[in-house]
């Protein structure tokens, strides 16, 4: 069986011809390669070039376990971890494939000389492991990235405590850029009917980080009328914070580098908005002295824009660039909430505007699973929009990834891995017509 007749298969429309299907013995996939993890070394982490670093070859498909799904890829998406793996920051991934193959005899699997990048999928069930019930070949899905084993009790409240808690992709094998892809049954999610499967691709999982981060009650818990400061509220993360901000009644704020980022965060709904870039903000003086007054002038910027007010809560994402301001801004017994940190780790602060105004600081990290399928809910119900702009083809991913690296694109930029083309997968053409352009609002910007 090839993954040729697994299209035909997936594209008649019929479960019952993908369930007849024999996984292939092989498929195409992207990998970083452990003979590559020291090519980068001396090189600035801008002059790092996903091309080299990103190879697609053919790899055997893995062992499927008890409470796995293989998944057929029809697309896929590009996030900074898998920037981050091709150029071997902060850490070569394969230490965590090393690592995770040590935990079972089925984990080794993981253990490879080659790593299968990609943390979103959407695409069709085409065989389940021992013990799944819930989904049967057939069924068109989205992946979210937790991958958890729960054998622990930290993981029942809530399972991105889990100390066996990775992200799928970057931190385990097998991820979603490729013609098939291994995962926990308990990461799927049904897909959204009106979406293509490159636009229901892209949400999973900063659509789940931006909803955990910005509105769960394990991260700033927003509610309506809070100010909300959004660094990248055009990016992949933050221009789903800005709608979420925007369909919980809060007040975003947005900062963005461009004026065409701007308008789309107008688009969006949003009216306050930032361009850090024509208001000149540094903030370092240098490698080692951040610019109080700079802090002040960005809290001056926020309070003309707002009518006085402070932000209740800002959205970190950038890392240490931007941490000393973000922290100095917030309110009085207000909320920086962060995640990733793509200028830089080690962030730095006067912690006496913390301390002495009882702010605080909460580190946020992907979503659990009813987080995410909280968040699918609302994509799936037309509230969130996907910011889709730009898809490449399995073959471009490298290109893809350097446009990521670079900042040079717009939302989420998309993959397609088995889906011959841009818009199929739609089953629900009606609430797609009822949307409108909303889908559209980051093509070709």
């Amino acid at each position: 069986m090839s993954t040729d007749q697994i299209l035909d298969a997936i594209m008649s429309g019929k479960s019952e011809d993908v369930a007849k299907i024999d996984v292939p013995e092989s498929y195409r996939a992207i990998v970083v390669r452990e003979e590559d993890q020291d090519m980068f070394a001396g090189l600035a982490s801008r002059d790092k070039d996903p091309r080299k670093s990103l190879h697609l070859q053919e790899v055997p498909t893995p062992e499927l376990g008890p409470g796995e799904a293989q998944i057929a890829v029809m697309a896929s998406s590009v996030n900074y971890n898998t920037v981050w793996t091709s150029i071997f920051e902060p850490i070569s991934t394969f230490g965590f494939l090393k690592r995770y193959g040590k935990t079972s005899e089925l984990a080794k699997r993981h253990d490879l000389p080659y790593h299968i990048v990609g943390s979103d999928l959407a695409g069709v069930v085409l065989r389940v492991g021992p013990g799944v019930s819930k989904w049967k070949p057939g069924d068109e899905v989205v992946a979210h990235c937790l991958s958890v084993e729960l054998e622990d009790p930290q993981g029942h409240s809530d399972t991105m405590l889990d100390p066996q808690q990775r992200i799928w992709g970057f931190e385990t094998n097998f991820g979603g850029l490729a013609d098939m892809a291994t995962v926990k049954s308990n990461q799927l999610m049904p897909k959204p009917a009106h979406l293509s499967w490159e636009e229901a691709a892209c949400p999973g999982l900063v659509n789940s980080t931006a909803y955990r981060q910005l509105v769960s009650k394990n991260g700033a818990a927003m509610k309506q009328g809070d100010v909300v400061v959004i660094w990248g509220a055009s990016g992949g993360l933050g221009s789903y914070a800005t709608q979420m901000a925007l369909n919980g009644g809060a007040i975003p704020v947005c900062v963005v580098s461009s004026p065409e980022k701007a308008e789309i965060c107008r688009s969006m709904g949003a009216e306050l908005v930032i361009d850090r870039n024509a208001e000149g903000y540094k903030f370092w003086k240098d490698d080692s002295t951040q610019d109080v007054g700079e802090w002040k002038r960005f809290g001056s910027k926020i309070r003309e824009l707002t009518g006085g007010d402070d932000p209740d809560i800002v959205f970190e994402h950038p890392g240490r660039e931007t941490f000393g301001a973000s922290v100095y801004v917030t309110k009085r017994g207000g909320t920086i909430v962060t995640c990733a940190s793509t200028s830089g780790y080690m962030h730095e602060y006067d912690n006496r505007y913390l301390w002495m105004n009882l702010k605080r600081i909460v580190g946020s990290h992907f979503a659990n699973y009813r987080e995410a399928w909280e968040a699918n809910r609302l994509i799936a119900r037309g509230l969130i929009q996907p910011t889709l702009s730009k898809t490449f083809s399995l073959e471009q991913t490298g290109d893809a990834a350097l446009e990521v690296h670079r900042n040079l694109h717009q939302g989420k930029v998309g993959v397609l891995c088995l889906a011959p083309e841009e818009d199929l997968g739609v089953r629900d053409q009606d609430t797609r017509d009822a949307l409108g352009e909303k889908i559209h609002r980051f093509r070709n910007k």
